[in-house]
């Protein structure tokens, strides 16, 4: 159990947390102007074609309409940009994750169900109990780790509970079957064509997707290093996936940077260091 405790409250700079809130806030703003924007029309779809998820159902909410989901859409702009900066960290972060979680419900509650915000939802949900943090800053914090550490859990969770599905509705069949030759037929690239002319790369490719996905929790039990370099190669997968249909999984990707040492790459501190001159010399 100590051991247990140790790994997921191990401290990270605050650098990090600050680094990674604006990250995750800033994307919440893009997603829901530009990526998830098409959610907006849910809200002139007919009552009855509304199938809540279960927590719709638990939490008794109303089906959309357009006063629901306008107000969401257009509370949720501002708030995220205000999260961004890190300023009353508990009251917009927790004020963002309802109305996020609102917009998913609202989103997922017609028949399809898609997993790519999973990682973001739970950084969305624990990131306001991550405690104050600047750019740059390089004290320690088990409140920002296991912040970190929740987010990287629900990432490979993904991927993992991703294979688990695979099995469990598929079976061993899904390994051999027509999956990936069904989804470039559908929805493939030029590139993607082409790969189907080479005799068993769809087949091959199944088996690389599931092992892939259930030895994702390996990235646990390496060293840094190998993790970084297990990381990137999770962002090479998703570049790889987008090239052949065009699914690009990044608010997954957003979440993965949990991962990542964000602290080093500090464009605010940059800012504060090229304007503090220009105060000095006035």
């Amino acid at each position: 159990m100590a051991a247990l405790t140790k790994w997921l409250f191990a401290p990270v700079p605050k650098g990090r947390i600050a680094a990674f809130r604006t990250l995750v806030y800033a994307f919440v703003a893009l997603d829901v102007t530009f990526f998830s924007g098409w959610i907006r029309s849910h809200a002139d779809l007919p009552q009855n074609l509304y199938q809540p998820l279960v927590i719709g159902d638990l939490l008794h909410l109303p089906a959309p309409n357009r006063v629901i989901v306008d107000a969401t859409f257009f509370a949720l702009i501002p708030l995220s940009l205000l999260a961004a900066t890190g300023r009353a960290h508990r009251l917009l972060g927790w004020s963002v994750f309802i109305l996020y979680l609102e917009w998913m419900i609202i989103a997922m509650s017609y028949g399809k169900i898609d997993h790519d915000r999973f990682g973001l939802l739970v950084a969305l949900a624990v990131l306001p109990t991550a405690g104050r943090a600047r750019h740059g800053e390089t004290a320690l914090t088990e409140a920002g780790g296991f912040a970190l550490r929740l987010t990287q859990v629900g990432v490979v969770c993904t991927y993992f509970l991703a294979a688990v599905a695979k099995l469990r509705d598929g079976g061993l069949a899904w390994f051999t079957g027509a999956t990936l030759t069904r989804a470039f037929i559908r929805r493939g690239t030029d590139l993607a064509h082409w790969l189907l002319n080479i005799p068993g790369f769809t087949v091959a490719g199944q088996f690389g997707i599931m092992g892939f996905e259930l030895l994702s929790p390996v990235v646990f039990f390496v060293k840094p290093r190998v993790r970084y370099a297990l990381i990137f190669g999770f962002y090479l997968f998703h570049l790889f996936t987008f090239s052949l249909i065009t699914i690009s999984f990044i608010p997954h990707q957003v979440a993965m940077a949990s991962f990542l040492p964000l602290e080093k790459v500090t464009p605010v501190v940059w800012v504060r260091r090229l304007v503090a001159p220009s105060r000095e010399v006035a």
